[in-house]
């Protein structure tokens, strides 16, 4: 809730408490913004919800209310519609005095948070030994945008890579090297990343098929978890060729994580189980360590137990995420820890949180949250894959993004009749591709499977990157075609005349509310849709038809809207840069 809204809120609470009564503290005065510009800003929907209890008709109560009610700096006389609706509509002197301030605040308006906390997000997690492929898109994209907007709200931040690099896939790994391409296990990048993956699906299908060979690979594990040198040495060797290529992809996207692998938890998972059996949870079942589950049941109905030490003494992903849980408790002194994931993970995250409860290993002040999503579908509805029925390399999506943003720029500056560098036409086609691409993702909400289509994502109109950072611009071609620099504009009142600007600087002093909504419910597609609205705002007011003059008007006027201009254009560059967009001063 913005500031505004807080006020409002609050005086509407005391003119209840006035009309009827000190029962009537605390009682929600349900205001919200109002659905049609045309009734105001906001809406006190109160009286319809008190009518049974005060034996009133609803606009009896909001007469009452209305007749106490004092927000004259606010909002223009308060009117009662309908059943008993109290509209409220801001004075333009009001928002002129909030929108004053913060041209000289770098967060423009927003507030960090009054009590800043530790909280890790663990996103991204590609396994090594392979390439990155769509699926780790999602994650990759909402976990650094959910860290960018935490870190921007002042808190401190962990941005952790749980990435795959422990377990049976190297015993199995390594095992066929050993006899295929000796070289990959002692030499640094003696195999490219496409080889070494080709290696590892042969490695795959002769341990389902070869029972003497999965022996041999069960060796190498122990031979690794013992930490045999050759075998350590060529662990290291795979884990680091694997980053390498991992790099180039954050890179490409501007991520920045840690890197901490299953592997560095490993030496704490005796003490997992070690613990869980102390505290009663731990049940043998045919020889696996258990704790049984509340909630969860097999498809006979019976009761399912989470396996955290396997019959043979080993352990599994649930061990590893039970160790690094208690790790960032009581290691990295979390306060909240986010884990970005698909949707199909949600049971096991379900499942270990509840071991972790049980076994009294989560303070009350510590907060855990699964953030789910959905799944990258092709034009056809279905998984996108390569003709070969493969999950399409990540690499190869972002090239041909960039690619597709190339040749669309490059059109356009032929039918614009431009002459242009190609350094500009290569930054500009990796910023767009870039950038629509990870908009296309961001802007759906999270938990909903969406269609990836360059078509619509390179798209300049709509709800598209393209179309956003053609905003931006726009507005830094004002500033060339006057010859204005924005920051020497200093401090200057705003007027607001014409509709168009009203609206405008309504929706600019909604971003501290919209950023807050993210901030706690983790979901950026609500930062989207808000610069979208801005957006489609700002060219409604510039535009020459319907909008308002601009470079061309009388003073106080043209600096009033240039200042418009230029808290648009730095409210879309935070903004995008909180979703890992980085803007275009020229397209």
């Amino acid at each position: 809730m913005n500031a505004t809204q807080e006020k409002l809120k609050a005086q509407v609470e005391q003119a209840l408490i006035a009309a009827f009564g000190a029962d009537f503290a605390g009682v929600d005065p349900i205001l919200v913004p109002a659905s049609n510009p045309k009734f105001g800003d906001y809406q006190a929907n109160v009286a319809l919800s008190l009518s049974k209890k005060l034996g009133l008709q609803p606009r009896a109560i909001a007469g009452a209310i209305v007749e106490r009610l004092d927000v004259s700096e606010i909002c223009e006389p308060p009117e009662i519609a309908g059943p008993g609706f109290i509209n409220l509509k801001l004075k333009t002197a009001y928002l002129e005095a909030q929108l004053n301030p913060i041209q000289a605040d770098p967060r423009l308006g927003v507030p960090a948070a009054k009590t800043p906390k530790r909280e890790i997000v663990d996103f991204s997690s590609p396994n090594i030994a392979k390439e990155m492929h769509v699926g780790h898109l999602r994650s990759t994209i909402i976990g650094d945008s959910i860290a960018r907007i935490l870190e921007f709200q002042g808190h401190d931040v962990l941005r952790l890579n749980h990435v795959g690099d422990w377990g049976t896939q190297f015993g199995m790994l390594i095992a066929y090297l050993r006899e295929v391409y000796p070289d990959a296990l002692t030499t640094a990048n003696a195999l490219d990343i496409g080889d070494l993956v080709s290696f590892y699906r042969k490695a795959k299908l002769r341990f389902d098929t070869d029972e003497a060979f999965q022996e041999t690979a069960r060796q190498e594990v122990v031979r690794l978890q013992a930490g045999a040198e050759d075998t350590l040495h060529a662990w290291r060797l795979l884990c680091e060729q694997s980053r390498q290529e991992f790099q180039i992809i954050y890179e490409l996207l501007d991520i920045k994580l840690t890197e901490r692998g299953e592997s560095f938890y490993n030496p704490l998972l005796p003490g997992v189980v070690e613990d869980l059996e102390k505290s009663g949870l731990l049940v043998e079942n045919q020889g696996a360590k258990c704790v049984f589950l509340e909630g969860f049941t097999n498809r006979e109905g019976e009761p399912l137990p989470l396996i955290v030490q396997k019959s043979d003494g080993g352990y599994n992903y649930a061990t590893t995420d039970l160790a690094s849980l208690r790790y960032r408790i009581q290691q990295d002194r979390a306060k909240r820890i986010i884990y970005v994931t698909d949707a199909g993970q949600g049971n096991h995250f379900a499942q270990f949180f509840q071991v972790a409860h049980k076994a009294g290993w989560i303070p009350d002040d510590v907060e855990l949250v699964h953030v789910p999503f959905g799944l990258v579908l092709g034009e056809n509805g279905k998984r996108i894959q390569t003709r070969f029925g493969d999950s399409v390399r990540l690499r190869d999506l972002l090239d041909e993004a960039v690619s597709r943003a190339h040749s669309d720029l490059r059109t356009r500056l032929q039918e614009e009749e431009r002459q242009e560098s190609e350094e500009f036409i290569n930054e500009v086609a990796r910023v767009v591709g870039i950038s629509a691409v990870k908009y296309a993702d961001l802007s759906q909400n999270r938990t909903s499977n969406y269609i990836f289509s360059y078509d619509k994502m390179l798209d300049f109109k709509g709800n598209t990157a393209p179309y956003m950072l053609y905003a931006y611009a726009r507005i830094q071609g004002i500033s060339r075609k006057g010859d204005i620099n924005f920051k020497e504009l200093g401090n200057n009142a705003v007027l607001l005349e014409h509709e168009t600007e009203l609206a405008l600087a309504k929706y600019l002093l909604q971003l501290d509310e919209v950023i807050s909504s993210v901030e706690q419910d983790l979901l950026p597609n609500r930062l989207c849709e808000y610069l979208y609205e801005l957006s489609k705002k700002f060219n409604q007011f510039y535009d020459r038809n319907q909008g308002v003059q601009v470079l061309e008007a009388q003073e106080p006027q043209r600096t009033s809207r240039l200042v418009l201009c230029d808290l648009t254009a730095r409210t879309l560059k935070l903004g995008l840069s909180l979703l890992g967009i980085q803007v275009l001063e020229r397209m």
